[in-house]
């Protein structure tokens, strides 16, 4: 399971402005704002913004300066294979160690939607005795019950991060991703076609 929510793509303005500066072509940008208060480029800037996409990252500078913040649900095995993209990206998470024992277990807090009738069973049992523990930590502050929960923990849990990224993160972890055998990874590339002129500076698309 991978939720992804509060989208925000900033400063594609000011990144286009910057991709004009090696050839003083400010004068040609023709991108606008439209009545919704969306930066929209023009014909000419993306003309540009592609042209520089396709010609190597030595080129496309520009898209290190286009952000992307989004809030990432998703289990621990999948930001396991995310942490592997550190550089250029910034993530705030929930914390197991200060808040794990806050609320009761429960289903809705594991991806286990692939699992078996058994798997889910097994599932159950040990969320019983992870509530057992976390009542024991709540009620008496020992800290083996704390202990118990962190080291038993699965990795399905899920997790939840606010994630900071720029297109050229997005253009590595797409082309890397697309195939992966994690479904997660499928949903987190099909959420990165749909960022603005994620087809023409990200996919590359025709």
């Amino acid at each position: 399971m991978l939720k992804l929510e509060r989208t925000n793509v900033m400063n594609l303005e000011n990144a286009m402005r910057g991709a004009r500066n090696p050839m003083n072509s400010w004068a040609r940008s023709d991108s606008y704002y439209n009545d919704d208060g969306e930066y929209v480029l023009g014909e000419n800037d993306l003309s540009l913004a592609v042209r520089l996409r396709r010609a190597g990252s030595d080129d496309r500078k520009y898209m290190r300066q286009i952000f992307v913040s989004v809030d990432i649900t998703g289990p621990l095995y999948w930001w396991k294979e995310f942490d592997t993209y550190k550089v250029g990206t910034v993530a705030n998470s929930t914390s197991t160690m200060h808040k794990l024992h806050s609320k009761p277990f429960s289903r809705e807090d594991f991806s286990c939607d692939k699992c078996s009738p058994e798997a889910l069973a097994a599932l159950d049992a040990l969320m019983v005795y992870l509530e057992d523990a976390r009542l024991r930590f709540v009620e008496t502050k020992d800290k083996g019950a704390w202990y118990d929960m962190i080291q038993l923990l699965p990795t399905s849990f899920n997790q939840m991060r606010t994630v900071t990224m720029n297109y050229e993160n997005l253009v590595n972890m797409y082309f890397a991703r697309r195939n992966h055998k994690l479904d997660e990874w499928h949903v987190f590339c099909d959420w990165i076609s749909t960022l603005p002129y994620a087809k023409e500076l990200i996919i590359c698309e025709e």
